[in-house]
């Protein structure tokens, strides 16, 4: 295994599972491991459109990814959804970080689920193409469902995180649990987060049991919903 960072364990619906301060979810039992909003080639996206971006977010993603999959070597891995940041991503993508990515898939299953930013098979990949997916009793999906959804893991809504420590506030990603179901947080190197006192989060989780798992450098915060602050 590749250098091993420290993670936090923790369980959803019953099912253990490590969350990994790269922002990747790992289960173990089943050897899975799970990303979500890698939006790749959103650079070259809002290039298109005449907006320029530096053009390094696929590469420092993939860069990520690999690392990821590295230290945990898992026998499958779900992309969940927006997987590229739009449906022609897959086609911009240059050869060399092509490549790149069917290195990463050589020799374990792949599942992209489908996102609003890319509802279509990416063009000239392998894998198995999904609206969502069943493992055990988890759902892994793009988009979370309102109300009560035991074992849903989805993503779409970025979460992050807000603290204030010794007067000094403190912003990061995270995923975001009950225990019962998991919002994980972008991988994407281009994306931004959304508090998760949000109201787009209303309905999701049991307040009173609402964990944010904030991503440091190196090693995952667990933070109560009591310590959290909005935006």
């Amino acid at each position: 295994m590749g250098g091993v960072l420290p993670a936090v364990e923790i369980a959803v619906a019953g099912e253990g599972a490590v969350c990994d301060p790269s922002g990747a979810l790992y289960l173990p039992a089943d050897r899975l491991l799970v990303v979500s909003d890698l939006h790749l080639e959103k650079g070259s996206s809002y290039a298109r459109r005449g907006s320029m971006l530096p053009p390094y977010d696929t590469a420092a993603t993939l860069k990520r990814l690999a690392a990821v999959i590295d230290r945990h070597r898992p026998a499958a891995v779900v992309s969940l959804g927006d997987s590229f940041h739009d449906a022609g991503g897959a086609g911009r993508m240059p050869e060399a970080f092509r490549e790149r990515l069917l290195a990463l898939m050589a020799g374990r299953q792949w599942y992209w689920i489908s996102g609003n930013h890319d509802p279509l098979p990416p063009e000239g990949l392998p894998g198995h193409w999904v609206e969502e997916l069943a493992v055990g009793s988890l759902i892994f999906r793009h988009e979370p469902s309102q109300g009560e959804a035991e074992g849903e893991i989805a993503g779409h809504l970025h979460p992050g995180a807000r603290i204030v420590r010794r007067g000094r506030s403190v912003r990061r990603a995270c995923f975001a649990s009950d225990g019962a179901r998991l919002v994980m947080p972008a991988f994407g190197s281009l994306t931004g987060t959304l508090n998760v006192l949000d109201r787009a989060f209303a309905g999701l989780f049991r307040r009173e049991a609402l964990t944010a798992y904030m991503l440091g450098a190196e090693r995952v915060y667990p933070i109560t919903g009591a310590m959290l602050r909005p935006a």
